[in-house]
């Protein structure tokens, strides 16, 4: 059969740390050039899926116990983390995680380490990421923890970059981000999937990632409960009520009767 490989492919991945299984039986799929977006909880298991495509699992206290996970076609069970990287897989961690002492300019220099390609290619590199994020090139001499909250994140996501991947690991991109500065950084996952490099993003917020991802999975406890096109999981009852805050229309209009029979005081007055 011909056909594109997938940019990555998760089988039945169980993972965890010590006795406890964050992870049971996970299966995803990352079709080449595409968005996909795994939704959950808190404690669902998605950091975990992450670091354990990214290797850095053990780094955390954890280990995948069972599973593979492949990356167009080619597995990449027992690589070290740096090989993931020269295998094209880049993760961005949750809460940005750049380093505060060193430069704009130096955390971009740390991200390229990993990658294959000589001075040029770093260079073409840089100039990417300067073209998607301009204000790391005019805050390059700055140390990175005087920047912003959402300057910090594109300083991640650039760093990312930075080694060229194939395959981007987004960790809750918009985690304790102002509204404006989400939607700048998920016009920035549009632009980097446009350029070809597919992702897999973990959000908690599911309105922004079904609005982003092409297909979605939903992790509970640690065992996947959906999944399938990202239009239709924003379509779906269960969905939209657990995670998107819609409630069905005839308890709205309940509570919306209820509300005006009974009528909740918003002032307490003193008696004249």
């Amino acid at each position: 059969m011909g056909g594109t490989a997938p940019a990555l492919e998760v089988t039945d991945l169980t993972a965890g740390y010590g006795p406890v299984r964050a992870l049971r039986r996970v299966s995803l799929t990352v079709p080449a050039g595409a968005v996909v977006t795994v939704l959950g909880g808190n404690g669902a298991g998605k950091s975990t899926l992450l670091r354990a495509v990214s290797r850095t699992l053990r780094f955390h206290g954890g280990a995948v116990v069972s599973g593979t996970v492949s990356r167009d076609g080619r597995p990449l069970d027992g690589l070290p983390p740096d090989r993931i990287v020269a295998a094209g897989v880049s993760q961005v961690p949750e809460g940005r995680q750049v380093f505060a002492r060193m430069t704009v300019e130096d955390n971009l220099r740390a991200g390229a380490l990993g990658r294959r390609g000589g001075r040029a290619s770093r260079a073409a590199a840089l100039r990417r990421v300067h073209e998607l994020f301009p204000v790391l090139a005019e805050r390059a001499r700055r140390p990175a923890g005087l920047l912003s909250g959402g300057e910090q994140q594109m300083l991640a996501v650039g760093r990312a970059l930075m080694a060229a991947p194939g395959l981007l690991l987004l960790d809750e991109p918009s985690l304790g981000l102002a509204p404006l500065m989400a939607a700048r950084i998920a016009d920035a996952v549009r632009e980097i999937n446009a350029r070809g490099t597919a992702v897999l993003l973990v959000e908690q917020n599911a309105a922004l990632a079904l609005r982003l991802a092409s297909l979605a999975y939903v992790l509970e406890v640690g065992e996947v409960t959906l999944s399938g096109p990202a239009a239709a999981l924003a379509a779906s009852d269960e969905v939209r009520r657990r995670y998107l805050g819609v409630v069905d229309e005839d308890a709205a209009a309940d509570a919306a009767r209820a509300a005006t029979a009974h009528p909740v005081l918003t002032r307490w007055e003193e008696p004249r």
